[in-house]
């Protein structure tokens, strides 16, 4: 199968830096016009299937792809999210001013286990998201399928994929609207396409580097 990985549009609080992850916020008007872009980018490729997370940002990315293909999005409750607790909102120097200890730990080889402060470990999120991964492997075992999630879910999917520790989440970047292509056969992956972006720098749509790290 050809598994076409997809992070939501921009929304506000990516645009401003700001943490996001279970609250269910809409896109930004850039954000909207990055999934028009996106789904241009996409509508050549034969997709027979689109499932998204439940929040609004990754559903409103995946109606637009799905439209340009005439499907249904087929919603995943377990592609939401890691659950970030009580960074939820929060900009990098608060977080760095309110859990400056825990941030040394989440910067150590001890990261995939730690849940954040109220919220979910790496380790617990991998094991959700790929638990979806494997269906939607078992239903189509030959298509093309979009798959629409969020940063750190789909970071922890890359890593199971390309049989990297989950700790090597940090080595991988998939920026708002951006998109990866993994070839996925019985004891077989090949990594295609990684965070392409083409289709935004094309629009005037890209996201500045500083932005994409803000964002994480």
């Amino acid at each position: 199968m050809e598994l076409i990985l997809v992070r939501h549009a921009e929304t506000a609080h990516n645009r401003d830096g700001l943490v996001q992850g279970r609250a269910d916020h809409e896109l930004s008007e850039r954000g909207r016009a990055q999934a028009a872009a996106l789904a241009r980018a996409l509508r050549d490729r034969p997709v027979r299937a689109v499932y998204s997370s439940p929040l609004r940002r990754a559903l409103a990315t995946a109606e637009a792809v799905a439209a340009a293909h005439g499907l249904p999005v087929r919603v995943e409750p377990d592609l939401t999210e890691l659950d970030v607790g009580e960074m939820e909102g929060l900009s990098l120097p608060e977080m760095r001013q309110r859990y400056a200890e825990f941030l040394q730990r989440w910067l150590s080889p001890e990261a995939p286990g730690l849940p954040l402060p109220g919220g979910e470990s790496l380790e617990a999120c991998q094991a959700r998201v790929w638990g979806v991964i494997q269906r939607i492997r078992g239903a189509h075992p030959e298509d093309a399928v979009v798959v629409v999630s969020h940063n750190f879910a789909l970071m922890t999917v890359l890593c199971r994929l390309l049989d990297l520790p989950l700790a090597g989440f940090r080595r991988l970047r998939q920026s708002v609207a951006g998109y990866s292509v993994v070839e996925v056969w019985e004891g077989r992956t090949l990594l295609r396409r990684l965070n392409e972006t083409c289709h935004l720098e094309e629009a005037g749509l890209g996201v500045p580097e500083w932005r994409r790290e803000a964002a994480r």
